[in-house]
Order: structure tokens, then C-alpha cells, then sequence
């Protein structure tokens, strides 16, 4: 072989550790098992079960046929393998991949990638940081040496980083030197000269291993951006969810203090109403419910305001059939339907009516709650969106959960009542992600709703 073709066999191993690299990052099981710093002994041996299978397979193809050669990196593959899951992991995958050399007589390659294996897992114990195994770079980190006497450097950083480039070099130093002792018959050399090609493949061991750490950083990265920002929203839903309980606790105990003199019987049932819906507060612990069931928690919130309202209190509802199975964020009518009550059927001697619709209007959910009461100003209705406990907050859960592709809107006049209108996609519990996805883009293209 000579040298032009042994430097394209070189960059072609820069290629397959790449491709391989892009490989694994798309297997959920393995990129689950990489994001963990923490990893049981039984999911140690599947990250060395996945490690051995991929990288065993280009030690397969070099035996099968020479015209392979370039498909074989077992040597950063198992350096790889004990730098990202440790030791366990890196000796079992130095001898899986092994495996079909050794039946090709190269009885030296079990012990020398187990060994190196060792090296990886060795590496990643003394890093001063985990995620110092990321961020190795072997182009920039040849100045590491200089950047160890540099002022306000990160001395045990920097040191790690040039034992790192060292440890990968004597590696693969070690690797050809036993292969010239012992001969390529039982350990494939790593060039098939010396001094330039030499280097050549020493600098090649090195781009190997740290193009799959980059891109399995990259994959880690955003995988772990997507985990924070999923956990925010969850964080942030549940605080808004929380801020909303109080608020309807406060109003019925209220209510239930005013029972509780002139009617015990009807406070002890206001109580067992009250009872019901914290039961089912307390099991219903996810952010979205179908329709149906909070129309149920409406029935059992009115049932205890028309206790204190009586004959004032009128509910009607007209809800199409259809849509009693599609599914809302949780407690989304009943902070509505309490503002109603608070700021429109409160304030008026002859009380008032609340009515809820729901049906599909331009392929949307719409959900109206509606009342005769006493209306609002366009100061509090602005006041009422702006900083208000009940509609602000189902609008910005809306948001949380929705982002733009939702409408919600609060129309109301004094002496003529309030109406709020809110229109959300159509998602059934069993539709896919990617008609969601497209149905969230095209909604969130609609002029926004005030």
C-alpha cells in the first residue's frame, strides 16, 4: 500500500468514526444510557454490548476482506467505550470487538483492547469533571501544554486535557510497537510504515475518538436543552395550577362558613361536594383532562355556589357530543366560571345566568362561557388579564401548553354581561406528534386573539 492510499484509509477511519457516531446517537436506549453519569451494572453492559456489536462489526469486515481495512477503529472504539461508561464497560467492549480477530489468529488483540478499555475508564476516573470528557479536542488541545502555564488558566483542566492527547498517543504507540514485536499476524499494525505515515495514523486515533465525542456531545446538548425545557414547563404549569387551587378553596370555605350557622345540613352537603372535588384534585395529578370530566367538576363547583345563590344562579349548558372526549388543560373552566359568578351574578339583586358551550368551529374547539351579569369596564376587564388570579392564569397555562396556536378572548359590557371565548386544536389522546406539530404550526400562523 502506499502512501496515498494509506493517508484516503486514514481519512476514511476519521469517516466511519463519524458515521458510527451519528449511528448511535439515533438509538434511544444507547443515548439514555449515555446522558447518565450514574449507570447500574446491568446498563453498563448493554452500553459494552452496543460498543462491541458496532465496532466489532469494522474488525469483521477488515478480517473478511482487506479491502476493508478502513472499517476497523477498535482501538478508539474501545478507548471510547471506557471513557463515556468507565471501566466494566470498556473492558468488555475492548473484548467483544476483539473477537473476530482472534479467529483470525491475532491472538493479541483481545489483551490489547481490553487494556485499552481499562486506559478509558481510567481516563474518565481521574477527569476533574465529568463533562471534561466532552469537551476534549484534540486540534485545539495540542497548545494544552502551553495553556498549563498560562495565568488564570484551569490548571487541573488543562492538565487533564494534555494527559488525555498523551494517554491516546501512547495508546496507539503501544498498540504498533507491540504489533512490530510480535508481528501483524497476531496484532494489525496501525500503518504499514513509519515516520510520516506513523504520525499520520497517531493523529488519526486521535480524530477518532474525539469526533464521536463531539457528536455525542452535540446529541447530549440538546437532548438535555429539551429535558430542561420540558421540566420548566411542568415547573411553571404546576405553579400555575397550584395558584389556581387556592383560589377556589378559599371562595368555597368561604361559602361553607356562611352555612354553617343558618343551615348545617346544607353545610355538611356543600362539605361532601367540597369533598368530591378534592378527591378528584388530588388523583388527577396530570395537566390536561377531557372535556368531560371538567364539566363534571363544573357541576360539583356550581352545586355548591347554587347553595349560597339559590334561585339567582342559573347554569345552562350546550356542549356538542362530539367533543366531550377531546382533551383540555386541566381546571380550565372553572376559574371562568368564577369570575362570572364574582364579578357578574355577585353584584346583582336578581342574579343571573352562566352559560357553557362547546363545540367545533373551523376545525378548532371552541369553548365559550358566557353570562348576563353585571359586565365589567374596559379598565378591570384590562385588570381582570392583566393581573387577575383566575383568566390571567388560564391564559398564560394556554400559552405554557399551547404557545401561540390557541385564542383567547374576553368581551364584555357593563349592564350586558361577559363572554369568553377560547379556541384550541383539536388533539385526541390518540393522535401522532407529527399532526400535532403541523397543526400547532398552522394555528399558530392565525392573527392572534385579544
Amino acid at each position: 500500500m502506499n502512501s496515498e492510499q494509506q493517508l484516503i484509509v486514514l481519512l476514511v477511519h476519521v469517516a466511519v468514526a463519524a458515521s458510527v457516531a451519528s449511528v448511535l446517537s439515533r438509538l434511544g436506549p444507547f443515548m439514555r444510557m449515555l446522558l447518565r453519569e450514574q449507570r447500574t451494572t446491568v446498563e453498563r453492559t448493554q452500553m459494552a454490548l452496543f460498543y462491541g456489536a458496532v465496532f466489532g462489526a469494522g474488525v469483521m469486515l477488515r478480517v473478511v476482506s482487506p479491502a476493508y481495512q478502513a472499517a476497523d477503529i477498535a482501538l478508539a472504539g474501545a478507548l471510547m467505550a471506557g471513557l463515556t461508561a468507565g471501566y466494566w464497560t470498556g473492558l468488555l467492549s475492548g473484548v467483544l470487538m476483539s473477537i473476530p480477530a482472534m479467529f483470525h489468529g491475532e491472538w493479541m488483540s483481545m489483551p490489547m483492547l481490553a487494556g485499552f478499555g481499562l486506559l478509558g475508564g481510567l481516563l474518565r476516573d481521574v477527569a476533574p469533571d465529568p463533562e471534561e470528557i466532552w469537551r476534549f479536542s484534540p486540534f485545539f488541545d495540542l497548545l494544552a501544554g502551553y495553556r498549563v502555564f498560562r495565568k488564570g488558566a484551569d490548571l487541573k483542566r488543562s492538565a487533564f486535557q494534555l494527559l488525555f492527547v498523551v494517554s491516546i498517543v501512547f495508546a496507539a504507540f503501544i498498540y504498533e510497537a507491540v504489533s512490530q514485536i510480535f508481528g501483524r499476524r497476531v496484532l494489525q499494525a496501525l500503518a504499514p510504515g513509519d515516520g510520516l505515515e506513523l504520525l499520520a495514523a497517531y493523529l488519526t486515533v486521535l480524530a477518532c475518538v474525539a469526533v464521536p465525542l463531539k457528536i455525542w456531545q452535540s446529541a447530549r446538548t440538546e437532548r438535555m436543552l429539551e429535558a430542561q425545557n420540558r421540566l420548566l414547563v411542568e415547573a411553571r404549569l404546576a405553579a400555575l395550577t397550584n395558584q389556581i387551587n387556592p383560589h377556589f378553596l378559599f371562595n368555597t370555605l368561604n361559602s361553607i362558613a356562611s352555612l354553617v350557622r343558618v343551615n348545617p345540613e346544607q353545610a355538611r352537603g356543600v362539605i361532601y361536594n367540597l369533598s368530591s372535588i378534592l378527591r378528584r384534585l388530588l388523583r388527577k395529578v396530570e395537566p390536561m383532562a377531557v372535556l368531560r370530566e371538567e364539566l363534571a367538576f363544573i357541576d360539583d363547583y356550581l352545586a355548591i355556589e347554587l347553595v349560597r345563590f339559590g334561585a339567582k344562579l342559573r347554569f345552562v349548558k350546550d356542549i356538542d357530543p362530539a367533543v366531550l372526549d377531546h382533551p383540555v388543560p386541566s381546571m380550565l373552566l372553572q376559574p371562568i366560571v368564577e369570575n362570572s359568578i364574582k364579578h357578574g351574578i355577585a353584584n346583582q339583586l336578581e342574579g343571573g345566568r352562566i352559560v357553557i358551550r362547546a363545540r367545533v368551529v373551523e376545525g378548532l374547539l371552541r369553548v365559550v362561557v358566557e353570562d348576563d351579569g353585571a359586565g365589567m369596564t374596559d379598565e378591570r376587564l384590562a385588570q381582570l388579564l392583566g393581573s387577575g388570579v383566575g383568566v390571567s392564569n388560564v391564559n398564560e397555562r394556554l400559552r405554557v401548553i399551547y404557545g401561540d396556536a390557541y385564542r383567547l378572548s374576553v368581551e364584555s359590557q357593563p349592564g350586558q354581561g361577559t363572554r369568553t371565548e377560547i379556541d384550541l386544536p383539536l388533539f385526541s389522546p390518540t393522535t401522532p406528534r407529527a399532526d400535532r406539530d403541523r397543526e400547532l404550526a398552522t394555528l399558530a400562523a392565525r392573527p392572534k386573539a385579544r
